[in-house]
């Protein structure tokens, strides 16, 4: 389903991507909108599936994946077979928490959360046994200056 998104749900978007928990009251008042005109610009959103989903945010050091390594991978591989126990080694690894097919030169990066260096040695392992790599080099972060989930929206 295609939406066209006028500036009232502009403006929700960016709300609930600051705070899914918001009350409709709550934005509604924001957006100055009434309650129910609210409410069925939500149930519409979703509908269309603009808003996929609400979660939690959980804090990684907290919970004990306070290492994130960004994970770069060759392969000499592409036939549709490999590439199936690759998609299927990415879905079913829990550390890796984001996967995208590169162009140019890496074919692949994953960013990977584990509680340190030896937490990623042992996720590395059990990656190459899942699924045959050319070539896999990783860089620890250090610091993350900018980490969001809110997408950016262009006002109308």
């Amino acid at each position: 389903m295609n939406m066209k998104l006028d500036e009232y749900d502009i403006s929700i978007l960016r709300l609930i991507q600051g705070d899914a928990d918001a009350s409709v009251d709550a934005l509604a008042e924001k957006v100055h909108l009434s309650r129910n005109a609210v409410w069925r610009r939500v149930k519409l959103l979703r509908q269309a599936g603009v808003i996929r989903k609400s979660v939690s945010l959980v804090d990684a050091e907290r919970v004990g994946c306070g290492l994130t390594a960004i994970v770069f991978i060759r392969t000499s591989h592409h036939e549709p077979d490999w590439l199936s126990a690759f998609d299927r080694a990415v879905r079913t690894l829990p550390n890796i928490v984001e996967a995208l097919r590169m162009s140019g030169d890496l074919d692949y990066m994953l960013k990977v959360r584990v509680r340190d260096v030896k937490a990623y040695d042992a996720f590395y392992q059990r990656l190459i046994r899942l699924v045959p790599l050319a070539d896999v080099s990783a860089s620890f972060v250090m610091e993350a200056m900018k980490e969001t989930t809110a997408l950016p929206l262009d006002p109308v």
